[in-house]
């Protein structure tokens, strides 16, 4: 059953803008290793031809992707499970009690099978329906940083495919021709 009104349209001719939330915003994404999880996680889905990035920002709380794949919904179920358990498990090795009393005080109720919750539920996706609305929100995911005043110009979030688009490396490789 959909818990939510918002739909992935199935198919590599699909770009999504997708949002996905870490859960009641807590700023997990400021520890770099969690990030770099984030970061190496993409990274394998698109090695392994399961995921086409074309735009990403990850920010302390929250992180938003244009992405395409065969079963995008699939990819980023996977995407999250892998990055909260690698994340789950850091805390724990850390011996990091805040954190997991938070990912265990904010866990939906009927969650009973875990006793942490890292991801809030869903991603919110939104078709990329044409180059005016991929503008848009590439625009827009790129200037999230700047927005928030952590930075004065996209390009200096380092978390992000703003250099990539300004023809510099960034921390991921991403589609910048669509």
């Amino acid at each position: 059953m959909a818990r939510s009104r918002y739909k992935i349209f199935e198919g590599n001719a699909y770009p999504h803008f997708l949002t996905c939330t870490v859960i009641n915003w807590l700023p997990l994404f400021s520890n770099p290793t969690i990030a770099q999880f984030a970061l190496d996680t993409l990274k394998f889905l698109q090695d392994n031809n399961r995921l086409i990035i074309s735009a990403y920002v990850i920010m302390e709380n929250h992180l938003h992707l244009i992405a395409m794949a065969e079963n995008l919904a699939k990819e980023i179920a996977n995407f999250k499970s892998y990055t909260a358990r690698l994340s789950i498990d850091f805390y724990k090795e850390q011996g990091n009690e805040f954190v997991l009393s938070q990912l265990a005080f904010h866990k939906a109720p009927y969650k009973v099978d875990r006793p942490y919750q890292f991801w809030e539920e869903g991603s919110h996706p939104k078709q990329i329906q044409n180059l005016e609305m991929m503008r848009q929100k590439v625009e827009y995911i790129h200037t999230n940083p700047v927005r928030r005043g952590y930075v004065d110009e996209p390009i200096h979030w380092r978390y992000s495919s703003a250099r990539n688009y300004e023809g510099m490396s960034g921390l991921l490789d991403v589609t910048t021709e669509w």
